[in-house]
């Protein structure tokens, strides 16, 4: 699973990032930043999870955008890695 996150203050509300979203999960904010713009957000009422592409994050000029990946179990030599024991 993915998160975007977004820097508001950063966001100049140019709207590539939600022209480029394949799955459509960023709108305009109606909440302004410290700049006085509308910056973008996710749509949680989506309903649907970010699915990594990056085109979000490739298309903003501001670099506002990155892509994180959640829930992933650390791997160690093709195996995940196990709790230490006592």
């Amino acid at each position: 699973m993915f998160r975007i996150k977004i820097n508001r203050d950063f966001c100049k509300s140019c709207g590539l990032c939600i022209e480029y979203c394949a799955r459509k999960l960023l709108v305009i904010d109606p909440v302004l930043n410290r700049r006085g713009v509308t910056p973008v957000k996710f749509d949680k009422a989506a309903g649907k999870d970010c699915s990594g592409c990056g085109n979000c994050a490739a298309m903003c000029p501001d670099a506002a955008i990155e892509i994180e990946e959640v829930g992933t179990v650390p791997v160690t030599a093709g195996c995940p890695k196990k709790p230490a024991q006592e």
